[in-house]
């Protein structure tokens, strides 16, 4: 069994800019508040925005896929565990996708069911490409890989199953 975990810089990345955000928010409960009356608001706004980074942060640390011959087990970001099946698994599909409004690409592994739906999906952003290679590897499923970059809107149009729900839907006509 193979046990992965996404991108250790992540956490970096989106807890430096949080931060940066909470000090000038603290700082304008300040301003704009009566200040003798003020360091009770300011203490509880401060004590909110530390619990909900610890309990995002230890989500965030938590967050796991299991890889064995057997199939996958994920445990998300929010706590929710799914599980795949290796029987389910009919192969393993990678293509570079274009990121929004960008000519940069990220590397995207989708596990597809026998049923053309993605039951499990590494995006590059999230998962290096060493543990892109291992997943494909220790399922020992078919590999497809597209060396043609596609945006969001030819994946929709051509494997619409692939992507989650909301990833369906387009708010454009």
């Amino acid at each position: 069994m193979v046990t992965l975990r996404p991108r250790r810089s992540l956490g970096w990345s989106v807890g430096l800019p949080v931060a940066a955000l909470a000090l000038p928010l603290l700082a304008a409960e300040l301003w704009v508040l009566d200040p003798s009356g003020a360091w009770p608001i300011v203490a509880w706004t401060a004590a909110v925005i530390a619990a909900v980074s610890i309990a995002a942060w230890i989500a965030y640390r938590r967050t796991r896929v299991s890889i064995s011959r057997y199939g996958i087990v994920e445990r998300g970001f929010f706590g929710a565990t799914t599980t795949v099946a290796a029987r389910d698994i009919d192969q393993v599909l990678r293509l570079p996708l274009y990121r929004a409004n960008s000519l940069e690409t990220s590397r995207e592994l989708f596990v597809v069911c026998r049923g053309g739906r993605g039951r499990f999906r590494m995006r590059g952003k999230f998962w290096d490409q060493r543990s892109m290679d291992l997943v494909a590897a220790t399922l020992g499923a078919d590999e497809s890989v597209r060396t043609e970059p596609v945006t969001l809107a030819e994946l929709r149009a051509s494997d619409p199953k692939l992507l989650y729900w909301f990833e369906r839907r387009t708010l454009s006509a």
